[in-house]
Order: structure tokens, then sequence, then C-alpha cells
């Protein structure tokens, strides 16, 4: 999962880091037990300084399954910054990777503990959400641990239906090998 923000720092920790801006890429690890499964999330945070993500995001179209893409719903530059992440993971896959199945992503607009100091309404994130089929919410990493939790499961849950989906896609081994078979070996007419 590629994530920008302290929304990352919330989830792993439960805690929360005021001042959260980070000149560095990181790579955390979590085991996580969904749906009887146990899972080894792997969730990059390319960098909180948006000129040094804009460049930084090309190898990681590659291996991410999920994206959650974080804005400031005070901050309008944040939300346009977004928008333009969003753009890029969705252009054509051709340019970048070619995937069966398109990778799940959240859009989350954080810090709705500042409403009264808001410049991106709720409509306009839930419209580019739904534009880009991504998951939408609102939320403040600051005051609302289970919220953050409770949107990096439900993004967890998008990937492993993806994962799903791609496995009724791709014919399995067998299958693919019997059907070769038939067509070019295929039943004998009987002769007339």
């Amino acid at each position: 999962i590629v994530c920008f923000a302290a929304l990352t720092v919330r989830f792993l920790t439960k805690r929360f880091i005021g001042e959260y801006a980070s000149n560095f890429e990181s790579i955390y690890n979590k085991h996580l037990c969904l749906e009887r499964k146990q899972l080894n999330l792997e969730i990059y945070d390319p960098c909180s300084q948006t000129q040094k993500a804009k460049f930084s995001l090309t190898s990681e179209l590659h291996w991410a399954d999920g994206f959650v893409i974080v804005y400031d719903i005070s901050d309008r530059s944040s939300f346009a910054f977004a928008k333009a992440l969003i753009y890029r993971i969705r252009e054509p896959q051709t340019s970048h990777c070619k995937r069966a199945v398109e990778s799940a992503m959240f859009l989350v607009g954080n810090k709705r503990d500042l409403c009264h100091v808001r410049e991106v309404g709720w409509e306009e994130g839930q419209k580019l959400a739904l534009d880009n089929r991504c998951q939408f919410c609102e939320l403040s990493a600051a005051e609302q641990s289970l919220e953050v939790e409770m949107m990096f499961i439900r993004i967890v849950k998008d990937i492993l239906m993806n994962f799903k989906l791609k496995e009724k896609r791709r014919p399995s081994g067998s299958k693919s090998m019997a059907k070769l078979i038939n067509n070019v070996f295929g039943k004998r007419r009987k002769s007339v």
C-alpha cells in the first residue's frame, strides 16, 4: 500500500504525531489478521514533501496493490496535488504497468477536526473519488484512531477482493493446457 501522511503512523502505532513531516521515504511493515488470514502489509510513505513525492511514485506503481491518497481539507493545494496523483495512478496502464485488475484506491480528506477552516468541501472529495473509482472518507488522524484503522482495513479488503478477481480471470495451468491439447488434437471426426 502506498500512503501519504501521518495516517500511516496513526495506523501502525495508534499514536498521533502533530507536526508529521518527513523528508525521507519509508517502508513500514505490519502484521494483520483479517478474515482468519495472516497478512503482512508493506506500507510505503513516499515523503510528505510534495515536491519529492511527485517524482518518487513511478516505481511504486509497479508493485503497489493499493493507494491511500490523503489531502488536507483545510488546504486547497493539497487537494490539487491529490487529484494529480489519482490521475497519474489511473492514467492508461500501458505507460506504467499492465494489471489485470485496477489497483484499490482510497481518497481521504484529513483534518476533519479543522472544519472551521475548511477549503475543500466534502462534495468535492466525494465527486473526485466517484469519478476515479475510489473509496472516499473524511476523518481526523488527530482524533479518530479507530476510523483510521477501519479505513486501512477497508482498503486491505479491496486488495484481497482484487486478488480473488485476478485469480478468476487467469485460467489455471492445467485448464489452459487441456484447452491447448484439445485445440491441437481436437476430437476426431468420424470418416464417412
